[in-house]
C-alpha cells in the first residue's frame, strides 16, 4: 500500500478536505470494533486507506490544537490581534481588510437579493446597531425586573450531554 501524506487543504476533493463528520463517525466506530475494514464501512469510506487517512488527520488536529494553546493562540488572541489592527493601522487599506476579514467571518460578506433567500447585509448590519441603540436605551434596572426560570433538564439529557462531553475529551487526550 502506498499512501501519501496527509495535508489539509481547501478543496472538493475529499482526500485533502478536513473531513470532520468522518472523524466523529469513526470515533464512535472505534468503540465497537477496531477492524480497518469494519471501520471502513461504518464511516462510509471507499477505501481502508481513507480510515488510515482519517486517523491521521486527527492526530494533527490534536497536535495542531496543543501547539496552539502552548503559544497562547486562542479565539481571544486573533480577535484582539484583528481589533488592534483595525484601530492602529497606519494606512486605510489595512483597516478595510480587517474590517472585511470580520465581515466574513460573521458571514456577512456576501450580498443576495432577498428573492434568494438571503438577506442584504447591510441589513444585518443595521439590526446589529439598532439592537445596540435598544439596549443602550434600556435602564440597569429592567434586567432585573425580569427573572429568568431554568427549565429543568431531564436526566436522559444530562446523560447523553455527560456522554458528548467525554468523546470531546477524548478528541484531545
Amino acid at each position: 500500500m502506498n499512501l501519501k501524506p496527509v495535508t489539509i487543504i481547501h478543496t472538493t476533493y475529499p482526500r485533502y478536505s478536513q473531513n470532520t463528520t468522518q472523524q466523529i463517525m469513526l470515533l464512535k466506530a472505534l468503540r465497537i470494533t477496531n477492524d480497518p475494514k469494519k471501520l471502513r464501512d461504518m464511516i462510509g469510506v471507499k477505501k481502508v486507506a481513507d480510515v488510515f487517512r482519517t486517523l491521521d488527520k486527527m492526530a494533527l488536529r490534536k497536535e495542531f490544537h496543543t501547539a496552539l494553546a502552548r503559544s497562547g493562540i486562542d479565539f481571544e488572541f486573533i480577535v484582539s490581534g484583528l481589533k488592534n489592527e483595525a484601530l492602529t493601522a497606519g494606512k486605510a487599506g489595512d483597516r478595510i481588510k480587517v474590517y472585511q476579514t470580520l465581515l466574513r467571518s460573521l458571514g456577512l460578506d456576501k450580498y443576495e437579493e432577498p428573492g434568494e433567500g438571503g438577506a442584504k447585509w447591510e441589513d444585518e448590519v443595521m439590526k446589529g446597531i439598532a439592537v445596540k441603540e435598544e439596549t443602550k436605551e434600556l435602564p440597569a434596572t429592567t434586567l432585573e425586573e425580569y427573572p429568568v426560570q431554568e427549565p429543568i433538564i431531564p436526566e436522559s439529557v444530562k446523560k447523553i450531554r455527560k456522554a458528548e462531553q467525554e468523546i470531546g475529551k477524548s478528541l484531545y487526550e
